[in-house]
């Protein structure tokens, strides 16, 4: 039975997801760059890749669409830096299909943009490549068309999923730093399923 991007209890899925490392996808994005300067964390969900950033003297603009969300990324990046974050962390409260995006140093999208409907990925494709700053880095998970949630019987409504030339085509005139291809048969905060993902890693 096909389920809704839209309607998914996010709030549940964060809460259920607290006390998870940061993914391997920041760290190879941040290591990609010299120096830390802004960072933009798209879908930024519980924050723990946002806490992981600024803990790392990144300054992060965390978005997400889920207001309750806030709180918990607060509390992870004050937990990762020992004190309040104060102007180092400032958090937006916006979905991602229409989200105004800052420039930054580092776009951070961890298993968030698939969520992103298939007519709006586009507009929010082209702002993403705008808001990046000369010599920076887009690191971002995309979901192939191989999984679960792409197909009508597991699938989830209102996602988009590319595949391989898909993928590539979209950091056309970037500097592919990384680009990994990974499926196998595993958990979701939906249940078991199969995952299909191009991990990314592109400077400009």
């Amino acid at each position: 039975m096909t389920r809704d991007a839209a309607t998914t209890d996010w709030t549940a899925y964060y809460e259920r997801g607290q006390g998870r490392t940061a993914r391997d996808l920041v760290r190879h994005g941040a290591e990609a760059r010299s120096t830390p300067g802004r960072a933009v964390d798209l879908g930024c969900g519980d924050g723990a890749e946002t806490a992981w950033l600024i803990g790392n003297g990144w300054q992060v603009t965390a978005i997400d669409r889920t207001p309750e969300a806030m709180p918990l990324v607060h509390r992870n990046a004050t937990a990762a830096l020992g004190r309040e974050p104060g102007p180092r962390l400032t958090t937006v409260v916006a979905d991602l299909a229409d989200a105004p995006i800052p420039t930054a140093d580092l776009i951070l999208a961890s298993a968030s943009i698939p969520f992103v409907p298939e007519h709006a990925f586009g507009g929010m494709w082209r702002r993403i490549r705008a808001a990046l700053a000369e010599g920076g880095v887009l690191a971002v998970n995309l979901f192939g068309v191989n999984d679960s949630w792409a197909h009508p019987e597991t699938g989830i409504a209102n996602m988009t999923f590319h595949d391989r030339p898909g993928a590539q085509a979209l950091f056309d005139g970037l500097e592919l730093v990384e680009l990994t291809e990974v499926e196998y048969d595993g958990p979701s905060g939906a249940g078991p399923k199969h995952w299909h993902r191009f991990d990314v890693i592109a400077r400009g």
